[in-house]
């Protein structure tokens, strides 16, 4: 691994990866967080994906006191200006950037390549991947909401114009309010973006129809060739 990049876990599957899933975690976790998605999303090994588990940086997070604990960007509270840290999300953003261009520059297509994320790790997937500049294969935002939603306009790339984003919230979300993601999901529908919005009965986590939902999308959007 390059020494510039942010540390990362890599799960590789059985045939030569065709295709790549980064996916982001949320605020105080780390990318093993998420390494259980695999073998439960169980994606046809013809696919050939890798999955991709960054680690976010350890910083001051304003909302729980100033404590430092792994997070994308700081969180001064959960008001809709409280979530957007527009400096942290332009750093963490460059830093999943670069992990993209590692794995194009080893083969892998960036029509390929899937940005996904739970919570803030939602967020940065969708600031990330609507302003990269090479056609991307889709993004996966669960339990986030879009920030920096008023400069997207003039900020995306006409490359991701009409990328497939995958949105899902629980519909009893104690952290993430349910409205902040509806509100994302229509905003992005206005500007053109092809959104697939799901909502389920559970809290801030991940459930097994949601997982099967996701599965289903994942191979429906364009497979690796």
């Amino acid at each position: 691994m390059e020494k510039s990049l942010i540390p990362y876990i890599v799960i590789d599957p059985q045939v030569k990866p065709k295709g790549c899933i980064i996916w982001l975690h949320g605020l105080g976790a780390d990318g093993h967080d998420f390494e259980p998605i695999v073998p439960q999303l169980n994606l046809p090994e013809a696919l050939g994906m890798r999955f991709i588990f960054p680690h976010a940086p350890v910083r001051p997070v304003t909302l729980n006191q100033g404590y430092p604990m792994p997070a994308w960007y700081d969180i001064i509270d959960l008001t809709p200006e409280g979530r957007e840290d527009a400096a942290g999300l332009d750093s963490s953003g460059k830093s999943i950037s670069d992990i993209i261009h590692q794995q194009i520059a080893q083969g892998i297509e960036s029509s390929n390549i899937i940005l996904a994320g739970f919570s803030q790790g939602a967020a940065l997937a969708l600031y990330t991947g609507l302003r990269y500049p090479l056609a991307l294969g889709g993004i996966i935002a669960l339990s986030g909401y879009l920030p920096q939603a008023q400069s997207l306009k003039q900020e995306a790339c006409e490359a991701n114009s009409s990328i497939p984003i995958f949105m899902a919230h629980g519909n009893m979300d104690p952290v993430v309010n349910i409205e902040f993601g509806q509100d994302s999901a229509k905003r992005l529908e206005h500007l053109g973006y092809p959104v697939s919005w799901k909502t389920y009965p559970m809290e801030h986590c991940l459930c097994a129809e949601q997982l099967k939902d996701l599965r289903e999308w994942l191979v429906k959007v364009p497979a690796p060739q």
